[in-house]
């Protein structure tokens, strides 16, 4: 299962960062997930500071 970013993101890049295996990009309209590269370990959630990440 890998994790989603809603529309609640604001672009922080907060996630991006977090993410161990570099998985999350910046979309047109916010960041987004790749969900093949993701490996669930809930990093970039526990990152987001409008809790705008949420598992799929």
């Amino acid at each position: 299962m890998a994790y989603k970013i809603t529309d609640e993101c604001i672009s922080c890049g907060a996630c991006a960062g977090g993410c161990p295996v570099e998985a999350i990009s910046e979309g047109d309209e916010h960041y987004v997930i790749d969900a093949d590269a993701c490996i669930d370990c809930g990093a970039c959630a526990g990152g987001c500071p409008v809790e705008a990440i949420v598992a799929e």
